[in-house]
């Protein structure tokens, strides 16, 4: 097959992933192995799917935020900020977006350098900070509603209204799997 077939054909990167895999023919249960099913492949393939439709959101969310004057990492921190009942510590910030310490640290300079947030001491312990949103990160949480909104429209235009809810329910189960399929 030339090169030209494998761009215009939509598999061919799947199968190219595979011809540089590792040979786990032979190890039970692994693509390759007689009596595995074709099913590996099929999800080998979902997969990839999947990971190419995370970076063209991320394409599309990052484009629609720089109007905003937002990354999308910033935007992420900003509406976890809000989403808390009373101003966050840092190490609950951390815990919340499953990241470490210091990349919180980072988000936070940055917004708080742009006026969106505030470092407020905790009334209870003053060597504990708390993180509290301002009235332009109030603004800009308004804004990055729309924003995401106009991004959402143009990920999803080619579907229809009943294909989206299906989508719904399949992107449901599939980020909040419950207690036997969570990591």
């Amino acid at each position: 097959m030339s090169t030209t077939d494998r761009t215009s054909d939509p598999d061919a990167l799947a199968r190219a992933d595979d011809a540089g895999a590792p040979d786990r023919a032979g190890v039970p249960g692994t693509p390759g192995t007689p009596g595995a099913s074709g099913a590996s492949d099929a999800d080998g393939l979902l997969a990839e799917q999947l990971l190419r439709l995370t970076r063209r959101l991320h394409r599309i969310q990052k484009r629609h935020l720089e109007p905003v004057g937002i990354t999308p990492a910033q935007s992420r921190l900003l509406r976890t900020v809000a989403a808390f009942g009373e101003p966050p510590r840092m190490a609950d910030l951390a815990a919340r977006l499953e990241v470490v310490p210091r990349a919180v640290t980072s988000l936070v300079d940055g917004l708080e350098t742009a006026g969106r947030v505030r470092r407020a001491p905790d009334p209870d312990n003053r060597r504990v900070i708390r993180i509290e949103l301002t009235d332009a990160g109030r603004a800009t949480l308004r804004e990055l509603r729309s924003a995401r909104r106009a991004a959402a429209e143009d990920i999803l235009a080619p579907l229809t209204a009943e294909q989206r809810e299906v989508l719904g329910g399949l992107l449901t189960a599939l980020v909040d799997p419950g207690p036997e399929g969570g990591c």
